[in-house]
């Protein structure tokens, strides 16, 4: 067997592993999948997810805040988890659970070097940036939040079932000053993209949120949803702004066929920067 022969026998091995350990990950809680499901039905009004944030104490008090916050500027002070979800609407309100339930799903692990503030950061602003770029390009909103929240969750995946590993990772990645997914590959022959789309497969992702994790370095793949330019462009602005805080981020290469095809103008982009900010800071508030 040659070199490149053992590598990709390697490779799937890693990747069958990681499939495994997938498998071992706690599932989402009952109310927490439920109430997920509901958000993808078109048709599940305002008053049921109501009910089922009620539920849960610590999404109302998140519910409440964000209402509260100086970002959407009530006259007066909300006080009832109606009179906040009646205010931030059901795209607010959608997007704010989501990002609870996926926070709370993966618990620190034991690797020190992995910045879980910073990553669940950049996830959060890429979102709001995701959505915002859909939002001018006229493109259906929930999707490209959702896909921009999880486009990186691969790195959750490998950081979780591979702690030691991924150290080492983190260590190479330093040392060689290079990209991430260069790192991930020479030290564990398997990167997040991989990984991000086996969990998408178990977990039962749509299609078009396993493109954007499939594409989201590399959007010239033939045959992806347009949401993986959308997402790539937007993860790109983010390294930009520095949103992640993370120390020593080096920003991935950007497509220009990406940057071409969604088509912005200068202005446009300048507007998107100033409300990505401004709204990642008050939903990275609320959340952590």
């Amino acid at each position: 067997m040659n070199q490149a022969s053992e590598q990709a026998s390697e490779h799937l091995v890693r990747l069958d592993d990681v499939v495994k350990h997938i498998r071992d990950l706690p599932t989402l809680p009952a109310i927490a999948q439920e109430m997920l499901n509901n958000l993808d039905d078109e048709d599940s009004s305002m008053d049921s997810i109501t009910e089922k944030i009620a539920m849960d104490i610590s999404l109302t008090a998140k519910i409440l805040r964000l209402a509260n916050s100086t970002y959407y500027g009530a006259n007066s002070r909300v006080v009832t988890l109606q009179q906040a979800t009646a205010m931030l609407g059901m795209k607010n309100v959608k997007n704010l659970i989501r990002m609870t339930i996926l926070t709370n799903n993966f618990p620190a692990s034991g690797c020190p070097a992995f910045d879980f503030p910073g990553f669940w950061r950049h996830s959060i602003a890429t979102a709001v940036c995701a959505e915002l770029i859909s939002r001018a390009l006229h493109m259906k909103h929930d999707f490209a939040f959702t896909a921009g929240l999880l486009h990186d969750i691969g790195r959750l995946v490998l950081v979780t079932c591979f702690p030691q590993e991924y150290s080492e990772v983190l260590a190479y990645r330093k040392l060689n000053d290079c990209h991430l997914l260069d790192a991930e590959r020479a030290v564990m022959q398997v990167d997040h993209v991989a990984a991000g789309l086996a969990l998408a497969t178990q977990w039962h992702f749509s299609d078009a949120v396993c493109d954007t994790i499939r594409g989201h370095h590399q959007p010239e793949t033939e045959g992806l949803n347009s949401l993986a330019s959308v997402v790539h462009v937007a993860n790109s602005i983010v390294h930009a702004l520095d949103l992640s805080g993370e120390e020593d981020d080096l920003a991935p290469l950007l497509s220009q066929l990406a940057w071409d095809t969604l088509g912005l103008s200068e202005s446009e982009y300048l507007a998107i920067f100033r409300e990505t900010e401004m709204r990642f800071a008050a939903l990275n508030d609320i959340v952590h």
